[in-house]
């Protein structure tokens, strides 16, 4: 399965071959910054099923963070595209509004609940958990 995507201005494009190994929200604090207020709605792929196929990317990786995840972004209209972190190293983690077909998204779960603001929203029935969930 091809899976596209673009950044706001479209400087950025990237492919994905491959299917998402997670689909999720994200409540953490630290997501609520990058997203301005709200969860942070991701599909997990294996990274080298990922690609940009037009543009390269601008990183930031805290540096007072012992192991920070590394953001990628577009740096001409700034739009968040996705995430490398430490906690699933083989995976590139790609935002949900960058895809060409955001329709593709079902959230499976939801984390950090612990974080949670009273104006987010948690489907019916959707796993939730305080923290990440435990490996399978």
């Amino acid at each position: 399965m091809k899976t596209t995507g673009r950044c706001y201005c479209g400087s950025l494009k990237y492919e994905i071959d491959g299917q998402a190994e997670a689909a999720f929200q994200c409540h953490c604090r630290e997501c609520q910054y990058i997203t301005g207020g709200n969860p942070n709605i991701v599909m997990v792929f294996p990274k080298n099923a990922f690609r940009y196929v037009d543009g390269n990317p601008k990183k930031f990786a805290r540096a007072d963070l012992e192991t920070p995840v590394t953001r990628h972004f577009c740096e001409k209209c700034g739009t968040a595209m996705g995430t490398e972190s430490p906690a699933r190293p083989n995976s590139m983690i790609v935002k949900v509004g960058t895809l060409d077909d955001p329709s593709a998204f079902s959230a499976q779960a939801a984390i950090f609940t612990c974080d949670i603001q009273p104006f987010h929203h948690l489907p019916d029935g959707l796993p939730v958990f305080e923290k990440r969930p435990p490996k399978k």
